[in-house]
């Protein structure tokens, strides 16, 4: 049976994120300092604040991470394929895409496994490694299956459940369905209402190998979160 991760090694497995419009450049250089003082494994912000968060993260040991065709995933392949370069070119070196969701509803799976097979050649081509945003709120079990099949068929690298901009977050039961579908070897991400230590643990044992939160220090703190993605 695996351990389950105590407050001392959680924090390796939490993607720091502020993805909020209206966060502030104190707000963004705040989380990058968190993320330092606990080891967090990385800090995940829209594209604009790539550049800061890198610079401020440098010899820290931890990540930068953002988001691409964020929150909808409702762009091109090409223009989510130039923001992921973008991204990469300032320093991320990790990329969290969204999928075409309505090819998802569709039950297109072609459209899913071009939209991400073209991300994920200018990610790997860049040296950053992609997590694929199926955002299950919005999708029946047929329809998550579909996508993390597609993902891993395109060469992604972790699946991962939502954005939090289109209601409802990670569940255990959506991690354990995603963890099924994609097997032993692809990353399987917690994202949205992931607030405590028994939260992230719960979502660990169903199969989770990273978590999304805004509320790290809470998780790590052995305290409660609030909402936030």
């Amino acid at each position: 049976m695996t351990q389950q991760p105590t407050p001392d090694t959680i924090a390796s497995y939490i993607d720091h994120t502020l993805l909020k419009p209206d966060a502030s450049r104190e707000d963004i250089l705040a989380v990058a300092a968190e993320a330092a003082k606990y080891h967090f494994k990385s800090v995940c912000v829209n594209p604009l604040w790539v550049t800061t968060v890198a610079d401020a993260l440098q010899g820290s040991g931890v990540l930068t991470c953002s988001v691409i065709g964020f929150p909808f995933g409702a762009t091109t392949t090409a223009v989510k394929s130039f923001e992921a370069a973008g991204a990469i070119a300032d320093g991320a070196s990790e990329i969290d895409m969204v999928i075409d969701v309505s090819a998802a509803r569709r039950g297109d799976r072609d459209a899913l496994v071009a939209d991400i097979g073209g991300v994920a050649t200018t990610v790997h081509e860049g040296g950053a490694i992609l997590k694929v945003i199926i955002e299950t709120s919005l999708l029946d079990e047929a329809a998550k299956v579909l996508a993390c099949d597609a993902a891993a068929e395109a060469g992604a690298d972790f699946v991962k459940t939502s954005t939090g901009f289109a209601g409802g977050g990670a569940t255990v039961e959506d991690i354990a369905l995603m963890r099924r579908t994609v097997g032993p070897d692809l990353g399987v991400k917690a994202s949205g209402g992931v607030r405590s230590l028994a939260d992230a643990q719960a979502m660990i044992a169903a199969g989770a190998t990273r978590l999304g939160a805004s509320s790290g220090v809470a998780i790590v703190e052995g305290e409660q979160g609030t909402a936030g993605y």
